[in-house]
């Protein structure tokens, strides 16, 4: 399965979302990816700006081997995933990464991946949008998917709206919690394997 876990903003809470599946879900032996798009003027950690670029390698992909959540990739593997990626390319330049990236998707028995440019290049079982409607920032990339999201998942109790983002691409969509996120993705496995009988 592959869970594509993205929001309408940087700092959010897509990796607590992320590591709240993990660890309901822990038997699910997840593979995590996080894709981080360096160029856009400030650095995805802490807004400041970015050293990220690095023209001699500018697409990177590492493996965390460590389980220490001072990265992303350390808090997925403390969640419970047994292996975690951290994938850096420019802004717009995911595709260079596309043919080492599918190696890992196909060899993840179930897969999340933090990011919303992904979908430009694969179809996910479950896409789930992390919101806050007290954040007026909505990124493009969370903008040109929205309409396929399965799920919101707020995490405030602020009211949803953002001025440049019709409300059509959103207002129908279910908002879950991490939980029932977790309860939505079993019963997606459940009728799978229903069908397959």
């Amino acid at each position: 399965m592959l869970v594509v876990v993205g929001g309408h903003t940087r700092n959010i809470g897509k990796t607590t979302v992320a590591c709240g599946i993990i660890e309901a879900l822990r038997d699910w032996n997840w593979t995590t990816i996080k894709i981080t798009q360096y160029g856009h003027g400030v650095c995805s950690r802490n807004g400041e700006p970015c050293p990220c670029a690095d023209p001699t390698h500018p697409v990177s992909i590492s493996e965390e081997e460590g389980d220490f959540p001072t990265t992303d990739s350390g808090r997925f593997l403390v969640s419970g995933a047994q292996r975690a990626f951290w994938v850096r390319t420019p802004a717009g330049g995911l595709n260079d990464a596309m043919p080492r990236l599918r190696k890992i998707l196909d060899g993840g028995e179930n897969i999340i991946v933090e990011s919303n440019s992904l979908l430009r290049f694969v179809k996910p079982d479950f896409y789930a949008v992390v919101v806050d409607g007290a954040v007026a920032d909505f990124k493009p990339s969370c903008r040109t998917w929205l309409d396929r999201a399965d799920a919101l998942v707020p995490t405030s109790n602020a009211p949803l709206g953002w001025a440049d983002v019709p409300q059509s691409l959103w207002r129908d969509k279910p908002r879950l919690s991490i939980a029932e996120v977790a309860a939505a993705l079993k019963e997606i496995v459940r009728a799978a394997d229903h069908l397959h009988r």
